[in-house]
């Protein structure tokens, strides 16, 4: 009870606050791979379907992060090497990366592999068949997973408190699930906006492999020699691509109206 005082006094802090709000914002920007991944994959479904599917997912996330949260000395050991291969360790932690990237990119590249050569006939005539409810819940429950870790190691950067932690990945879920449903609707009718969403995904599983790798390498190497990837790009790069997109939807707006002498 007096752990949960503390943690309950701190909260309540000007600092604990504006922890909460940075944390929040935070696990939200780490959290768009995730709903990219999720929008995608239950597009496969049959409509009166998805929307529960989100739900699912989202929760699960949820379920899934505060879960690791609660065992922050479990996460730190996967950084221990479960076995060396010469002067490198290989651990649990890169393990998940690189199997978590391989997984995504597998997936991408079929999904982007479909988009190319099926119409959109086709597609809907493949909802409900081998793409069955379990299997999609069963896949975003893996990229879940894989991607909680950099929310927690996240969270444990920016706060070192549990309840504030928790409250973060709270909110960022609750809001993700309340948006999740206009997120999928705009990138399913701009396939311009899911060709970018799905490079996103590609560029993030190998993001994953090659940090995953990183871990690896790094293990017998001092701090100074150690590499580190740095993921900022990334989002850099994909808003970048939805602003030009952006710019784009605008101009043929536009000429639609000038054709129709509007």
């Amino acid at each position: 009870m007096q752990n949960f005082s503390e943690e309950l006094n701190v909260l309540l802090s000007i600092n604990g606050l504006i922890g909460l709000l940075t944390l929040s914002v935070l696990e939200i920007i780490l959290g768009i791979d995730n709903i990219i991944f999720i929008s995608i994959a239950v597009n496969k479904l049959p409509k009166i379907q998805q929307s529960k599917a989100r739900t699912i997912g989202l929760t699960l996330a949820l379920v899934v992060r505060t879960i690791l949260l609660f065992f922050i000395g479990w996460i730190a050991g996967l950084k221990d090497a479960l076995f060396t291969i010469g002067t490198y360790g290989v651990s649990g932690k890169a393990l998940i990366l690189a199997f978590g990237g391989i997984f995504l990119i597998y997936k991408t590249i079929k999904e982007i592999h479909e988009k190319i050569t099926s119409d959109t006939d086709e597609i809907e005539n493949k909802h409900g068949g081998k793409n069955t409810f379990g299997s999609i819940i069963l896949q975003i429950i893996i990229i879940d997973f894989v991607f909680s870790f950099d929310s927690i190691l996240a969270a444990v950067g920016v706060s070192g408190h549990v309840l504030v932690m928790i409250l973060a990945v709270v909110i960022s879920m609750i809001l993700m699930i309340l948006f999740s449903g206009s997120v999928a609707d705009f990138i399913n009718k701009n396939p311009g906006i899911k060709t970018i969403a799905l490079s996103f995904l590609l560029i993030i599983g190998f993001v994953l492999l090659i940090e995953g790798s990183l871990d690896i390498y790094n293990y017998a190497k001092p701090h100074e020699m150690q590499l580190h990837l740095n993921k900022n790009y990334v989002y850099f790069a994909l808003g970048f691509s939805l602003l030009n997109e952006w710019f784009n939807m605008r101009e043929n707006k536009v000429k639609r109206k000038r054709d129709l002498g509007l």
